[in-house]
């Protein structure tokens, strides 16, 4: 491959995870049961019923995620926190050994020199908030800011950036929406009403974590697609902006201009803003100090042919492009396209971006002498980082980007079939095996200092 661009000064390289798709140990210390316990021990939910019970096991050997870490040369890691194990039934009391197992985790990052990222929330909401609602319940929001204040007593001396949410879009359109992954409701458009209570979470546990003394950083995660309309036909054109709005807008307007997309009045009355009470707007625009993006892919859209869509937008495959094991199109300049479609659209109000997420499933296996050679992973990678260069240089201010995943974990609905990560791992037995894509990145992060 040709030689690479260099990044800013202080561009931060990271790897990510997350907590039920890697801890296991849901029965260790106290953790209570989250809405992900309960979907994949349900039948028929998970492929091949599987379930997070022991993941990758990295509850307990997280000391060698952290030399897995340390080896690659990453400055950073972003984990996510169980709110099941800090608060088993999701408020009250706070289950110390489940925090405590986080203050090892921190201190073992920072013994290497690793800073720690913090994600409030990927997911796994409590069982007992579930039955009580769950996010379709407002007061899920101020338990969400209780949680996320009580997380931040005990770890904010040390852990410098911290993020609320991630991909509200995503857990509301799977688990809410279309009820493919937990809670696996499934309501439409209907699910919005849960989008604006993870949103007024968002916004009471900036308020929380700034109260009790913010030292760092704090933001939110939003995965973010660009949207392209099929043709040049008007019909298109409003499709891909009503599309837009559900799937990108309706997230970073609200934290960034403190109002939903214009476009959301068009889907009435599939979408219903009565859950919106005066205040909660200029709650959820808290001043960031950065927003984190996820992209795995673009998005085409055309106007719906049948009438039994709300949306009235159709997907439409991109072709001619290689395809992952998800079948998501890579297309590397879609990052550059999205990067540079938030500069455009909010301007001065777009904080610094951190990539949060950014990665690829393959069907890596282990040759015969061990070695997990994963080339389509280290292009997927290698063009990604270029798009990126190109906003940079394009103006966009980016301070960091974080590889989807540091190991193959459980992903979601689709249990241990699909692989994300630099490290192979060996359900079975738990062992770690460097793919060729840890040694790339490895070289790459090395080569940027």
């Amino acid at each position: 491959m040709e030689a690479w661009p260099r990044l800013p000064a202080g561009f931060q390289f990271g790897v990510a995870t997350a907590a039920y798709q890697i801890e296991g140990g849901v029965d260790a210390d106290g953790r209570g049961r989250s809405v992900w316990d309960t979907f994949s021990h349900t039948p028929g939910r998970t492929r091949d019923g599987d379930t997070g019970d022991v993941a990758c096991d990295s509850y307990h050997r997280y000391p060698q995620d952290v030399a897995l870490i340390a080896g690659l040369g990453a400055q950073a890691y972003r984990f996510s926190v169980a709110w099941p194990r800090v608060q088993p039934d999701g408020r009250g009391a706070v289950n110390r050994p489940g925090l405590d197992y986080y203050s090892r985790l921190v201190d073992a990052l920072l013994e290497v020199g690793i800073e720690p990222v913090v994600t409030l929330f990927h997911w796994d909401l409590p069982q007992a908030l579930e039955d009580a609602g769950g996010w379709l319940n407002r007061d899920s929001a101020a338990r969400f800011a209780d949680y996320a204040g009580t997380a931040h007593v005990a770890l904010g001396d040390r852990v410098p950036t911290w993020i609320t949410l991630n991909e509200p879009f995503v857990h509301t359109t799977f688990g809410y929406g279309w009820g493919t992954h937990a809670p696996g409701r499934r309501l439409g458009l209907g699910a919005l009403v849960a989008a604006h209570h993870q949103l007024l979470g968002h916004g009471l546990a900036v308020q929380a974590l700034r109260a009790d003394g913010l030292r760092g950083r704090i933001g939110i995660t939003n995965a973010c697609t660009p949207v392209r309309a099929a043709s040049t036909e008007p019909a298109d054109a409003a499709a891909a902006a009503r599309y837009d709005a559900v799937a990108n807008s309706c997230y970073n307007d609200p934290v960034l201009l403190g109002r939903y997309p214009a476009e959301l009045a068009e889907l009435a009355p599939a979408v219903d803003l009565s859950a919106v009470r005066a205040g909660d707007l200029a709650v959820i625009a808290a001043p960031l100090d950065f927003l984190g993006i996820n992209y795995y892919f673009p998005t085409r859209v055309r106007a719906a042919t049948g009438g039994d869509n709300p949306m009235g937008a159709d997907r439409v495959p991109i072709e001619g492009v290689e395809r992952t094991a998800f079948d998501w199109p890579v297309v590397p300049d879609g990052l550059r396209e999205l990067l540079v479609g938030l500069s455009d659209r909010y301007g001065d109000a777009l904080p610094p971006i951190y990539m949060t997420e950014n990665g690829a499933a393959f069907p890596d296996v282990p040759a015969d002498d061990g070695r997990v050679e994963d080339p389509r992973r280290i292009a997927f990678l290698d063009g990604h980082l270029r798009a990126l260069h190109q906003a940079i240089e394009a103006g966009v201010d980016v301070r960091g980007y974080f590889v989807w995943s540091l190991l193959d974990n459980f992903e979601w609905a689709e249990g241990y079939s699909k692989r994300f990560g630099l490290v192979y791992v060996d359900f079975a037995t738990g062992r770690r095996t460097p793919k060729s894509s840890y040694d790339w990145y490895r070289k790459l992060i090395a080569a940027q200092r």
